[in-house]
């Protein structure tokens, strides 16, 4: 059930060029907001100099539902309520008014440890187009299917692009459409690190597609990716024109990515920054103990990211695919594992825990969603 909550937490970080900030830890727990810092070799230098000092303020300004399993998708509807996918279900849940309501099940969702019912999109023609997307995981690969909702229930699936490769875990999953009108996924590796700079799999890629599943004009040799030599990508956003994404590193280095058309980001050869030819490297990295990112938004001129053994919301000030200023941390620890952050239309953020994913620590309530304004 939908709970209203008096629970208000605020968080104040200055952010400033000299303070340079790391981040990413598995661990549950209470505790205040902090940042942690870096040497200047943790956090790559911001291009083209530094920004202003300015105070950053989200305050957690209450609870908009509780009891959700394992959340994983969340799309906002035209009408401001939401869809939110559970992982190991497969149900999807609207929020909307006070109340969460089940409207359906997506069906042969095979969850694992990281596998099941992962990213979901809203048409950006919705209603005259009444579909929802939804990426998940079945025994044998990864699929997008693309489902009416209609009358407040998800129709059944069709299946617009299988083939992606799976695993138990990197596994990629979360959607978005762009600007552009066309439906990007981020997608992983499957266990099989060649898959990255493989051109003919989809796997460690960031796939650009028509609504019907097919190459977006303008992709690199008319291929479905857009991008390649990821290792699992779970967050992508746009800010204005420019797409971004987050990426699970493997021992050492997760990264924030600008994204661009044909580029590769290096995995299996690079982790971090590399500084290796013909590959890109990130405009953030943290510790894998500090972020292990999921979900990114963009908002207020910031990237917010959430993650799960971080157990933090990092805020990135972000223009034009460049970094201009240092990531500073929220929350840290307050909510144990954080999975998705998404811009609602009144402008907060929702922010959605993860700890009844078999990682974390629940606490009564758990899996929820927080309502988290902004303000400067």
């Amino acid at each position: 059930m939908l709970k209203a909550s008096g629970l208000v937490r605020t968080a104040v970080v200055l952010v400033a060029a000299g303070a340079l900030v790391a981040g990413c830890s598995d661990d549950g727990g209470d505790a205040e907001p902090s940042v942690s810092t870096a040497s200047p070799t943790d956090v790559p230098s911001s291009p083209g100099g530094s920004t202003q000092p300015r105070a950053l303020k989200l305050t957690v300004a209450g609870t908009v539902a509780t009891g959700i399993e394992v959340p994983w998708g969340l799309a906002f509807l035209p009408d401001r309520s939401a869809l939110v996918g559970e992982r190991d279900s497969g149900k999807v849940k609207r929020i909307a008014g006070g109340r969460v309501t089940e409207v359906g099940t997506v069906p042969g969702v095979d969850s694992s440890s990281e596998g099941g019912l992962l990213g979901l999109a809203v048409d950006p023609k919705y209603p005259s187009r009444p579909y929802v997307y939804a990426y998940y995981s079945t025994g044998k690969d990864n699929r997008i299917a693309r489902l009416t909702f209609e009358n407040g229930r998800i129709g059944s699936p069709e299946v617009i692009l299988d083939g992606i490769p799976m695993s138990a875990i990197h596994n990629g999953g979360r959607l978005r459409f762009g600007p552009d009108g066309f439906l990007y996924a981020g997608t992983g590796d499957g266990s099989d690190r060649p898959n990255s700079q493989n051109d003919d799999s989809l796997g460690g890629k960031i796939l650009r597609l028509t609504t019907d599943g097919k190459a977006a004009p303008g992709n690199p040799d008319g291929r479905l990716w857009f991008s390649k030599g990821h290792r699992n990508v779970q967050g992508l956003a746009f800010g204005g024109s420019q797409l971004y994404a987050a990426e699970f590193g493997q021992d050492t280095w997760d990264e924030l990515n600008a994204i661009t058309a044909g580029a590769n980001y290096g995995w299996p050869a690079a982790e971090g920054v590399s500084q290796l030819d013909g590959m890109v490297d990130p405009i953030a990295q943290w510790r894998t103990s500090d972020a292990s990112p999921s979900g990114i938004t963009f908002a207020q001129g910031h990237i917010f990211m959430a993650g799960l053994r971080g157990a933090r919301l990092w805020a990135i000030p972000v223009a034009d695919g460049r970094r201009t200023g240092e990531p500073v941390a929220f929350f840290t620890k307050q909510f144990g594992r954080l999975r998705t952050v998404e811009a609602a239309p009144d402008g907060s953020l929702w922010l959605t825990t993860s700890n009844t994913d078999g990682r974390g620590t629940p606490k009564p309530g758990d899996d929820r969603i927080l309502r988290v304004t902004i303000s400067q």
